[in-house]
C-alpha cells in the first residue's frame, strides 16, 4: 500500500438513506452492546469472534513473486528516479519458484486464508496467446493452500499491466473492457474449481491517483481527463467481469478491494471544512463503490451515466484500510478539490509520511460500508514497521475496531493483514517493510517477527484474549478491552 503523503481525490458525497441511519445509529452507542462475544476472564472481557472468521494476510503478485519482466511496473522500475531507494523488485520474495514454503508458514501460524493475486502479464504474455504453464503454477499456488487448509481470496488485477496492453493505452482504451473480460473468464474457467472468493480490482482509486494525478507511477502522467476516461474503463470492466465470472461458477463471491480513508473536518465549526472533507470523501471513497451498487457514474467522473451491468455487481464489500487525513478548506489548491489534507498532529505515527495510526477509523469505515447491506471482509490492514516496533499494538487495537464492529452487527467475515512477508512496496522499493515474516532477499532467508507470532494467537484463538493483550501490548490493554 503506497503512502498517501500528496494531496488526493475526491467530489460530493451522496450518501444513501441506509448508510447515513447507520451511521447515525453508530454515533448514538457509547459502548459496544455485547451480542455473546465477549466472555469476562479476570475483570476483564475476552473477544471472541464468529466461529467461522477468517484470519489471514494479504499478497500481491509483483510485489512476492520476483523476476515479472513482461509488465508496466517491471518497465517502470528501470527508469532513474521512479523508485525512491533505486531498486528494483527483481526476485523480491521469490514465490514464483517458492510460495509454498511461506504458505507452510501461514499455515503453521493459524492462518486460514490467504488473499492473492495472478500476474495478468504472465497468463496471457502476449494479446490472444495464453502461457498453459503460468497457469498451471498458479494451480499448483492454489491447491497448496487448499491441501494446507487456507481458503484462498484471488485478485485479478493488482495495479499492473501486461506491457502489451500498456502499449494500447491501457485502462485509458476502451478495448480494456473486453480484454479483461476474456482475461476474467479464462482464470475462472482453469482456476474456478479452486477458488470461489474473487477480486475483480485492488483499489482503483489508488491506481488513477499515482498513476494519473500525481504520475508517480506507470504510466506517469498528471491528466485528470485521462484519469476520468481511466476510472469510467474500469467500472465497466469490473461489472462485465462480475457477470462472466457468475456466469462460470455460480457460488462465486465477486467484489472489488477499496482503499477506504478517513477524512475529517480540521475544524468541525467551520463549515468550509466539513464541506472540503465530504467532498474528498465523495470522490476517494463513495464514487466507483457508488457507481458498482447503482450504476450510475456521476460528476467529477461523469454527467449521470447509468451502466445497468453495474448494478448491484458486488457480493460483498472488500474493506482496505490504513489511515485517516485532517482536511482544511483550502482556497488556493483547485486541483486538490479546494483541500488541504494533512495528519493529526496530537495522534501516533507510523514511518514518517505514512501517515496517522488510527483504529478507531477502521470501525467507522465498517460501521459505514455496513449501510450497503453487503458481507465485509478487510482485504487489507497493515502498518510500515521497520523495527516492529508498533506492529503488535497496531494489530491488537485494529482487530478490536473490528470485533466492536461485529458486535455492533456489522457482517465482517475476515481479516487480512497486510502482509504475510516483506515485499516491494512499489515507488518505495524496498524502504517500508509489512511483513509478519521478515525477508532477507539476498539469500531468501525468512525469520518470524514477533508481531508474527502475536497474530498466530489471534487466529488459533479466534479471539483477543487478556493474556495475548497483557503479553504483547499491555500499554493499551485499557483501550481495547473491558
Amino acid at each position: 500500500m503506497p503512502s498517501l503523503s500528496p494531496p488526493c481525490l475526491r467530489g460530493l458525497h451522496a450518501v444513501s438513506l441506509r448508510v447515513l441511519c447507520v451511521r447515525l445509529a453508530a454515533s448514538a452507542v457509547s459502548k459496544p452492546v455485547s451480542r455473546g462475544g465477549n466472555i469476562l476472564t479476570n475483570d476483564r472481557a475476552t473477544l471472541r469472534f464468529p466461529e467461522d472468521f477468517l484470519w489471514g494476510t494479504a499478497t500481491s503478485s509483483h510485489q512476492v513473486e520476483g523476476h515479472n519482466t513482461n509488465n508496466d511496473w517491471w518497465a517502470w522500475e528501470q527508469l532513474p528516479g521512479k523508485i525512491s531507494d533505486g531498486t528494483t523488485s527483481g526476485p523480491t520474495a521469490d514465490w514464483w519458484q517458492r510460495a509454498e514454503e511461506d504458505f507452510d508458514r501461514a499455515a503453521a501460524l493459524g492462518q486460514n486464508t490467504l488473499r492473492l493475486s495472478l500476474e495478468w502479464s504472465r497468463i496471457q504474455p502476449q494479446e490472444g496467446e495464453w502461457d498453459e504453464a503460468a497457469l498451471g503454477r498458479y494451480r499448483q499456488m492454489l491447491q497448496g493452500l487448499l491441501d494446507r487448509g487456507i481458503t484462498p481470496m484471488v485478485t485479478l488485477h493488482h495495479f499492473t499491466n501486461p506491457l502489451w496492453l500498456a502499449e494500447k493505452g491501457g485502462w485509458e482504451n476502451p478495448e480494456v473492457v473486453p480484454l479483461f473480460d476474456r482475461y476474467a473468464s479464462k482464470v475462472v474457467e482453469e482456476l474456478g474449481d479452486l477458488c470461489s472468493l474473487w477480486c475483480t480490482l485492488n483499489e482503483p482509486l489508488i491506481y488513477i491517483v499515482f498513476g494519473y494525478i500525481y504520475g508517480t507511477w506507470p504510466p506517469g502522467v498528471h491528466d485528470l481527463l485521462r484519469g476520468i476516461r481511466v476510472f469510467r474503463n474500469m467500472v465497466r470492466a469490473h461489472a462485465r467481469a462480475y457477470h462472466t465470472i457468475h456466469r462460470l461458477q455460480a457460488d462465486a463471491q465477486v467484489s472489488i478491494a477499496r482503499h477506504l480513508r478517513i477524512f475529517d473536518p480540521a475544524n468541525r465549526e467551520s463549515q468550509a471544512d466539513r464541506w472540503a472533507a465530504r467532498l474528498l470523501e465523495y470522490v476517494f471513497n463513495d464514487a466507483f463503490l457508488g457507481a458498482v451498487t447503482n450504476g450510475r457514474i456521476d460528476p467529477p467522473f461523469g454527467f449521470w451515466e447509468v451502466i445497468p451491468q453495474a448494478i448491484d455487481s458486488l457480493d460483498y464489500i472488500g474493506v482496505n484500510y490504513y489511515s485517516r487525513d485532517m482536511v482544511a478548506f483550502d482556497i488556493t489548491q483547485p486541483a486538490s478539490f479546494f483541500a488541504r489534507r494533512f495528519a493529526n498532529p496530537d495522534s501516533e505515527f507510523s514511518m514518517e509520511g505514512w501517515g496517522e495510526v488510527y483504529p478507531e477509523g477502521l470501525y467507522r469505515i465498517l460501521v459505514e460500508m455496513s449501510g450497503y447491506g453487503k458481507p465485509l471482509y478487510i482485504t487489507e490492514v497493515g502498518i510500515p514497521d521497520n523495527t516492529d516496533q508498533q506492529r503488535p499494538s497496531f494489530i491488537l487495537s485494529h482487530a478490536a475496531a473490528t470485533h466492536r464492529a461485529i458486535q455492533e452487527g456489522v457482517p465482517v467475515k475476515g481479516f487480512y493483514f497486510w502482509s504475510l512477508v516483506d515485499n516491494f512496496e512499489w515507488a518505495e522499493g524496498y524502504s517500508a517493510r509489512f511483513g509478519l515474516i521478515d525477508v532477507d532477499f539476498e539469500p531468501q532467508a525468512r525469520k518470524l517477527k514477533e508481531s508474527a507470532r502475536l497474530y498466530a494467537e489471534i487466529a488459533k484463538a479466534n479471539a483477543i484474549t487478556p493474556e495475548i493483550v497483557e503479553k504483547w501490548a499491555p500499554e493499551i490493554i485499557d483501550q481495547i478491552l473491558e
